[in-house]
């Protein structure tokens, strides 16, 4: 009597290898990541760092250079290189049709992040975020338009012969005008504009664990309430948003890494154009105007409650929350690669893929 006691106790606390499990009431966890992905996270990451440095930082070095450098730029000689030939390749297929380059980028990485977050309705993809890049390209041509504008009505040739541009540079002659940089314009405005469009990617990751919760609490047909961003979606949403995160990440992700790319080359092009091309104030006046476009658009206009376009990021549902650091641990000692505790500076749940929180 005893002894089957005993062994009726054993089998109420511990299951035998060869007992299935009860899966009810087992929250599931994310799949283990290959090396492979861990690489492209770690890529993105990297990507993330680039473009995501200090915004307002980062403009008000655009126009301490555009001032101090351009400046010295206009009392110095600088050495000649191969960034100071007009013919180079940057400039001649890149930087000359920059707008092309940003919206070849951009267009496709804005439609494939939208439609995942907006879980395939048309109208909020069109009308909610593609619009954004067709507003800069406007402002783009407008901007370009009267900086030419300028440039003819308020010139001259340096032979009395001619008087307008074409014929006088036609002849061989130099038009002597108020050149507004249109690079310095197209390669600060594009950074900007890469920069902001590409912020969708924050919280991207945690699309994954929103969908693999909200499943499980639906298959059990749980009502208690919830934090997941996805508890008011429909089941047909559900299943597209699934779908779609699935099968656009990869190219989300490429996309991202190449717009890191080139907004790394408009950087470096920029400090050319500075040293070899245009005076001070062409160049310092026309960054002020793509920095203005920018902060009315994207600081202003498009952060007005109810009123179109949206952010990059917004959605049906609210998964775009970039965190605020609030701790006074320097820098350098929370962007560890590995502690055990953290993943390059981010923490690690118990039972958790170490790139998770990676987003």
């Amino acid at each position: 009597m005893t002894s089957r006691g005993n062994h009726r106790s054993a089998r109420m606390n511990y299951k035998f290898q060869d007992e299935p499990l009860d899966p009810k009431g087992t929250k599931p966890i994310r799949e283990a990541s290959s090396i492979l992905e861990v690489l492209i996270l770690m890529i993105v990451h990297i990507c993330k760092k680039v473009l995501f440095f200090d915004t307002n930082l980062k403009i008000a070095v655009y126009l301490g250079a555009l001032f101090l450098l351009s400046l010295i730029a206009d009392v110095l000689t600088f050495p000649k290189s191969y960034f100071s030939r007009s013919d180079n390749i940057f400039n001649q297929y890149f930087v000359k049709i920059g707008w092309f380059w940003t919206l070849f980028l951009t267009i496709p990485y804005v439609s494939l992040t939208s439609y995942t977050t907006c879980c395939g309705r048309r109208k909020l993809i069109v009308t909610g975020h593609l619009v954004r890049l067709l507003i800069a390209t406007v402002f783009w041509y407008v901007w370009v338009t009267i900086f030419n504008i300028v440039e003819i009505n308020y010139g001259r040739c340096n032979s009395r012969s001619f008087t307008d541009k074409v014929s006088c540079l036609k002849e061989g002659h130099f038009w002597n005008g108020f050149d507004i940089s249109g690079h310095c314009f197209i390669l600060i405005y594009s950074s900007l504009v890469l920069i902001e469009e590409a912020r969708a990617i924050n919280g991207w990751e945690k699309i994954r664990d929103y969908i693999r919760d909200e499943k499980y609490s639906r298959s059990l047909n749980d009502k208690s309430p919830s934090s997941n961003p996805l508890k008011n979606i429909s089941k047909e949403e559900l299943d597209l948003l699934k779908t779609s995160y699935d099968k656009f990440t990869p190219y989300v992700r490429a996309f991202l890494i190449a717009m890191a790319l080139l907004q790394l080359l408009w950087d470096v092009m920029l400090v050319s154009t500075i040293l070899y091309y245009h005076i001070m104030v062409e160049k310092f006046l026309s960054g002020v105007i793509a920095i203005l476009t920018w902060f009315i658009t994207y600081r202003v206009w498009y952060t007005i409650p109810n009123l179109l376009p949206n952010l990059p990021g917004q959605g049906i549902f609210k998964y775009n929350v970039e965190k605020v650091n609030s701790t006074n641990t320097p820098v350098r000692k929370r962007s560890v690669l590995s502690d055990g505790k953290h993943f390059m500076g981010m923490p690690i749940n118990k039972g958790q893929d170490p790139t998770e929180d990676l987003k």
